[in-house]
């Protein structure tokens, strides 16, 4: 009968796996979100006991995320923005910050969690002016998340194309750089990447990354920023070029200290 057909949320729901850690409810933990379960408390507490520095990476990423989104808004007029694997939704999303800059921003969220899933409903306001969506799709198929997009998205317009805190998870690397060229490839010119991963730039990162990746959870590569430089071959790299994500353009008067988490914005010529 048609009443005992699940509904999307509940579909959703079934498929959320509550025995091992995952890493998007694990940031959204170490973010000070209320999106996760104890067994990503237990892993966030473990892996901040070896590298106590994560929550200020967590945090440092965002504030990175609100710097990038407002430049490339404000100073580029970049008004479409493709946000893939976004994530749970914490505090000033990358809609929210676009928005705030120019409200006919549009913005297509892209992830395959089935929390996420769950949760996109609130992610899902828009100004009036502007459009946001949610795109349940997988990483691995950028054509996919391509053809998706473009039923909210122009692209023969600028984009902005985000890939934040996502490719450690794509344990190949050539795989990685693959993917990244050919979303890329797709953006006409004038469109901008915007990138962060965490790095192996600390002995105590590596070795809590280690244990995580040990309890089952999806792995998460950690990488050196001279090897993340090529994911952005092709394009103009903006000063400062690739850094610590608090030294990425700071706010004037601020002396921010670098953490292991790296990125960098390009402009495509």
């Amino acid at each position: 009968m048609a009443d005992d057909q699940p509904t999307p949320d509940q579909e959703a729901l079934s498929k959320i796996d509550t025995t091992v850690p995952h890493s998007a409810r694990i940031w959204n933990y170490w973010m000070g979100g209320k999106d996760n379960y104890e067994v990503d408390r237990e892993a966030g507490d473990a892996y901040r006991e070896i590298a106590p520095n994560i929550e200020t990476m967590a945090r440092a990423s965002r504030t990175y995320l609100i710097r990038t989104v407002t430049f490339v808004a404000r100073e580029r007029g970049i008004r479409q923005f493709l946000d893939i694997g976004t994530g749970l939704p914490t505090y000033d999303n990358t809609h929210q910050v676009a928005q705030k800059v120019a409200p006919e921003s549009r913005i297509v969220y892209v992830d395959n969690d089935p929390l996420v899933l769950r949760h996109a409903q609130a992610l899902l306001t828009s100004t009036p002016e502007g459009t946001t969506d949610y795109v349940d799709a997988d990483l691995h198929e950028p054509e996919t998340i391509i053809e998706a997009a473009s039923k909210i998205l122009d692209f023969r317009k600028p984009v902005a194309l985000m890939l934040m805190g996502i490719l450690g998870h794509v344990q190949d690397w050539e795989k990685a750089k693959s993917i990244t060229h050919r979303l890329q490839a797709a953006l006409p010119p004038g469109s901008y990447f915007v990138h962060y991963d965490s790095t192996d730039t600390d002995e105590e990162l590596k070795r809590a990354q280690d244990g995580y990746d040990d309890t089952g959870a999806v792995p998460y590569v950690l990488r050196s920023p001279d090897k993340l430089s090529a994911l952005y071959e092709g394009l103009d790299l903006l000063e400062p070029g690739i850094v610590s994500c608090p030294l990425w353009r700071p706010e004037p008067g601020t002396s921010p200290e670098p953490t292991d988490v790296y990125g960098g914005v390009a402009h495509k010529p």
